[in-house]
């Protein structure tokens, strides 16, 4: 499957890589560059050099107790790093956002992609995202960011990730936007304890039988130090492992801090699969 992201293809045939590039002071794996537009923009492109299939830009903290940012400031980090990386990169821009007028500004200024950490339920979000007619990533949250790890509860987490998630599709459908342009993200993280992680991670097949691409983010997130001990700047090993799972279970994009790596692991993936 290739999504076409503003004139820019995204090739889903087979597991790729989206690049982080935070641009937020308060990001939880420490790799927020903020205002500093030179230096995320020399950040994105190392990550398309080491091999990321779209570029990830946020500009408002969504960690585990993250109080939300306006949308003049998220506009503010944002829009002068896509402005100057749109005619750079070859490679897609994805903007990390919940808010309408994000979407809106981030797409007239070169994104090709809206990754949507609330689903499209914001006001307005569903609106823009069905007029914008660019791809949409749709992603699983149990309750907001401040609180969403306060008391995470499910029925069967794979099932109810997978109920929201056909609800969401519905919506959209119904606004005019067409399964071709829709990706799904469980939310790995977002109003989960470590269990619900696990459990989702084994039940990823499940997700993928809903027949949209997947896109997973499990780089740097607390499962790994829950299960290892290790703290958020020594868990490049659980992270790439984490990814190799993922996409063997049926993911199709992602989401990584460590780009070089997750690529190398991942073509190991795919030389042991193109034998079977």
């Amino acid at each position: 499957m290739q999504l076409d992201c503003a004139g820019k293809g995204l090739d889903l045939r087979r597991p790729g890589v989206m690049g982080v590039l935070n641009l937020t002071p308060d990001s939880f794996s420490g790799d927020g560059l903020a205002t500093d537009v030179g230096a995320a923009c020399e950040r994105a492109l190392m990550l398309e050099a080491a091999g990321a299939a779209v570029i990830d830009i946020g500009g408002e903290s969504t960690r585990p107790g993250a109080a939300p940012v306006s949308v003049r400031e998220e506009l503010a980090r944002v829009l002068p790093v896509i402005k100057r990386l749109a005619p750079q990169l070859r490679v897609p821009i994805s903007i990390d956002t919940r808010q309408a007028w994000v979407m809106r500004e981030a797409v007239a200024a070169g994104a090709g992609l809206i990754n949507d950490i609330a689903a499209l339920r914001e006001a307005g979000a569903l609106k823009a995202a069905a007029e914008l007619g660019v791809p949409v990533a749709l992603m699983h949250m149990q309750g907001q960011p401040r609180t969403m790890q306060q008391a995470p509860n499910y029925a069967d987490v794979v099932a109810d990730v997978a109920a929201f998630l056909g609800e969401r599709v519905q919506a959209c459908r119904e606004a005019g936007i067409v399964d071709g342009r829709l990706l799904l993200d469980p939310g790995f993280g977002f109003g989960k304890t470590p269990e619900h992680n696990l459990a989702l991670l084994g039940g990823l097949p499940t997700l993928a039988a809903l027949g949209f691409p997947l896109l997973v983010g499990l780089s740097r997130k607390s499962l790994i130090g829950a299960v290892t001990g290790a703290p958020v700047q020594a868990r490049l090993g659980g992270s790439v492992a984490l990814a190799v799972l993922a996409a063997e279970r049926g993911a199709r994009l992602i989401r990584v801090h460590d780009v070089a790596e997750t690529v190398q692991a991942l073509s190991m993936l795919d030389a042991l699969t193109a034998i079977r």
